[in-house]
């Protein structure tokens, strides 16, 4: 069991890089940044190194409960298309078709660094990397080499890449891990069904989704709450499920209730994602006792017709970028204590494929937002593009393990105890993380 100071240690050690302009920008495997701001002991380095620096901001005040929302795009959105290396002439000649252009081009990413841009439907989300609340960690993702999307992302909510002896996932074992609170919402899942990442014997409150969300079902009635409070009666553990369940279902539908009357006033909801994501928020900002959020999204498996900056996958991260902005606004004063995590179970191959899209590939990129973020950076160790560099020759290689990003947010931000960290993921040593906090 790794222990507390070694981690602190680990994490306060040799940084991984934030990486900017330069097409060559890989840090020397024998040469490592010592300051928060790309600061090294050969000043040339730091300098191709040190684009996309933090910008300085105050620590604006939140309630002080730490916060974490978890997005799932499930499918494997295309991560070289989100965050562009649009430095990179490789990018554009293996990617004929669908690469985003460079920034100033018509549909063109939005300019990040220098070398790495936004893809131009996430919009919605510049102002937040401008504010410095937004970064990005690349050429992330699972060591496991697996390309199939029930595995990768099994591995992914469980936090035990590789392994499947575990069934309960990292967020739900974190839960355990928070301070207990007379609530039966500590934990929020959008949707009706369980997701494995929250899955095991905390419970998890789900959250329908759509604008009908809060309205009552079947099991709502009084007559069926008797009839399954009797059967359940003589089972200790199925009854407390039942009862935890029921606690929870009620607390929410109170919460949800009273936040649309109060905030909808009379208005329409946008469309797509951010109907969800706005009554998240607000339930998030309302209640401090909720301490987790989980929503996944489909749609990412963009085989056929991928599209550049406009098309399939454009039409798919806009409603995304509007989505995650409206839920950072709707947290109001809580996203200053809220960390909003993007992940996706792999990446995509780093060459287009013959129907204009791309196929399962390996790294991809990991997306933080909140007021707790050091933003304005894209984080990790860039391997490059060149055929040497890619994984199997196909795909952009990993260079940070996902969980190395999830263990800083779990001891820096959520305050779990060192002890704990080997619950959350076990066999797992975390590497000298990025400093991606403030």
């Amino acid at each position: 069991m790794i222990a507390r100071r070694e981690f602190m240690q680990r994490l306060g050690g040799a940084l991984l890089i934030p990486v900017g302009l330069s097409a060559c920008a890989v840090a020397p495997p024998a040469r490592q940044h010592s300051g928060d701001r790309g600061d090294s002991a050969d000043s040339a380095v730091a300098a191709a190194l040190s684009y996309g620096d933090a910008k300085q901001r105050p620590r604006a005040g939140g309630d002080g409960a730490p916060r974490m929302v978890v997005v799932f795009l499930r499918g494997a959105v295309d991560g070289m298309n989100v965050v562009v290396p649009h430095g990179d002439p490789a990018y554009y000649q293996a990617r004929p078709t669908i690469a985003v252009g460079r920034p100033g081009t018509p549909n063109g990413a939005i300019d990040l660094t220098g070398y790495f841009g936004l893809h131009p439907a996430l919009r919605a989300l510049h102002p937040y990397w401008e504010s410095g609340q937004l970064a990005f960690v690349h050429a992330a993702g699972s060591p496991d080499p697996s390309r199939s999307h029930f595995e990768a992302q099994d591995y992914m909510e469980t936090g035990t890449p590789g392994q499947h002896a575990l069934r309960d996932g990292w967020l739900n074992r974190m839960l355990g891990q928070l301070p207990h609170a007379d609530s039966p919402v500590r934990a929020l899942t959008v949707g009706e069904a369980l997701p494995r990442i929250l899955s095991g014997p905390q419970v998890v409150a789900n959250m329908p989704t759509g604008r009908n969300g809060a309205q009552p079902t079947a099991l709502d009635r009084p007559e069926l709450n008797r009839a399954f409070g009797a059967m359940y009666a003589e089972d200790a553990v199925l009854g407390k499920a039942y009862r935890d369940g029921l606690a929870a279902r009620r607390t929410l539908l109170a919460e949800m209730n009273d936040e649309q009357r109060i905030a909808d006033n009379g208005a329409p909801l946008p469309n797509g994602l951010s109907p969800d994501a706005a009554r998240l928020g607000r339930l998030m900002r309302g209640d401090p006792r909720i301490r987790l959020g989980f929503l996944a999204l489909g749609g990412w498996d963009t085989h056929i017709n991928q599209g550049s900056g406009r098309g399939q996958l454009a039409g798919r991260l806009e409603p995304l970028g509007q989505g995650l902005a409206t839920l950072a606004s709707e947290l109001g004063p809580a996203f200053n204590d809220t960390v909003i995590v993007v992940v996706s179970e792999f990446g995509r191959t780093f060459r287009e494929n013959g129907n204009g899209g791309t196929d399962h590939g390996h790294g991809n990129v990991i997306w933080l937002l909140g007021g707790n973020v050091r933003g304005r950076r894209i984080y990790g160790e860039w391997p490059g593009l060149t055929p040497a560099a890619l994984h199997e020759g196909r795909d952009l290689a990993v260079t940070t393990d996902f969980r190395t990003v999830l263990a800083l947010l779990a001891e820096r931000h959520m305050r779990v105890g060192d002890a704990a960290l080997q619950q959350l993921f076990p066999g797992f040593r975390p590497p000298p993380p990025p400093n991606i906090l403030l």
